[in-house]
């Protein structure tokens, strides 16, 4: 016999994608770290993950919800493909609250956590020859899954010396006739920002102008703790129609929940004219679900979960913001253009010719880890060579040493004079 020639090989594609997630970069950085040669703990700032703290602990309501969806045993079963409908419900009462108008159990789709969401979204739009536009900086999962969505990735960027505000001009000039939609993120990852409902509604008629749908990626509603107050853009889905993106992750401080969903904003029913809500329907029908004792624990964390409990977690992240962008300035080198007012980050840009040997973002990253046992996620991973991303969520005296590190770092490696 001669030699067998196998039909299978390495899927390269898949590696190019899984190269853009959070978890690849991360774990790459991670094998510089080494704590009993540093002689320190590690602090990990490069991901959104607060419930490794102490005081962001979930509230118990949240606990005992999921307790009672066990072992009341009515949850054990398949769900329907788009979610049960008590807790689509739940979700859509959630979010009619901020809205002029009502969306229903119909409008309401459930996801296995916002990164799902994000999946079916793109590969519901994926078409041959089509584009979609993508914020400059970027959260890296809608570039990984846009590889195996049929679409063109085109960035727009954000202004950091306007609080990170879309830029409007470079929209219209990446737009043409095959255009499909807008990505937004707000409250904003990686930059911290809140859109304000002016610049929301200059969006939606561009949008509008357009001729494409807006995705409202929206992980980290309400969680906002400087002046603008957060604004679902859903209150102007009669402009341009919007799929918004939601979690339970970052609120609710439950992200190994893997609990998400998709609603359509659609008031003047755009979508179901297309036929996009209809593709959402059958995506999910061939996709994963969140487990059904999650899905049954929804309505009762919704409506037990204390006002209290959102205003402390919005305290803690206001306070830790404070402080960061008050110590950060004490750091030579690198420069926090605009102070975090949402979500769990801010980006930090570093002046790399000033360093001695320090090449880029991502040199930096893998040194400070290596010299400071700290994680911080590179700029590049996120569209934004030369930035890095810093996740704001720990505890202050966590966040306090993290600050002395990278200047104790950044000193050591500043070009002498």
């Amino acid at each position: 016999m001669g030699k067998q020639e196998w039909g299978f090989k390495e899927n390269h594609e898949l590696h190019a994608a899984a190269a853009f997630t959070i978890r690849n970069i991360l774990e790459a950085i991670m094998r510089n770290i080494d704590e009993k040669r540093s002689g320190k703990p590690m602090i990990h700032l490069g991901h959104g993950d607060p419930s490794i703290y102490p005081c962001f602990r979930a509230s118990t309501s949240v606990e005992d919800a999921l307790v009672e969806s066990i072992r009341s045993t009515k949850f054990n079963g398949y769900p329907a493909g788009v979610g049960i409908d008590p807790t689509r419900s739940a979700i859509a009462e959630y979010l009619s609250k901020d809205l002029p108008y009502d969306i229903t159990n119909d409008d309401v789709f459930l996801t296995a956590g916002g990164n799902h969401a994000i999946g079916v979204a793109l590969t519901v739009l994926g078409r041959p020859g089509a584009n979609i536009l993508f914020p400059r900086p970027n959260y890296p999962v809608y570039e990984a899954r846009a590889r195996f969505s049929q679409l063109e990735v085109r960035h727009f960027d954000l202004l950091p010396e306007k609080g990170w505000e879309v830029d409007l001009d470079c929209v219209k000039s990446l737009a043409d006739s095959k255009t499909v939609a807008i990505v937004l993120i707000n409250p904003g990852n990686p930059c911290g920002n809140v859109f304000t409902f002016d610049h929301m509604k200059k969006i939606a008629e561009t949008a509008r102008e357009l001729g494409i749908l807006v995705i409202a990626d929206e992980v980290y509603a309400h969680q906002v703790f400087g002046e603008k107050p957060f604004i679902p853009m859903g209150v102007l889905g009669d402009i341009a129609p919007v799929l918004t993106l939601g979690s339970l992750s970052k609120r609710w401080i439950v992200p190994g929940w893997r609990f998400g969903w998709i609603a359509i904003n659609d008031p003047t029913s755009i979508l179901q004219q297309t036929g996009v809500a209809g593709s959402l329907k059958s995506c999910l029908t061939i996709s994963a679900d969140p487990p059904t004792v999650i899905q049954g624990a929804i309505p009762r964390v919704i409506k037990s979960t204390p006002t209290s409990f959102f205003l402390n977690t919005n305290k803690l992240l206001k306070e830790s913001a404070d402080l960061f962008f008050e110590k950060v300035k004490e750091i030579p080198l690198v420069a926090c253009p605009h102070k975090p007012e949402g979500s769990m980050f801010a980006m930090v840009k570093l002046n790399i010719p000033a360093f001695e040997d320090i090449v880029d973002d991502t040199d930096f990253c893998m040194k400070l880890a290596k010299e400071e046992c700290m994680i911080v996620f590179p700029g590049d991973a996120v569209c934004l060579k030369n930035w890095v991303r810093v996740s704001i969520a720990s505890e202050p005296k966590v966040l306090e040493d993290a600050v002395g590190r990278m200047k104790a770092f950044c000193l050591k490696h500043a070009k002498h004079q």
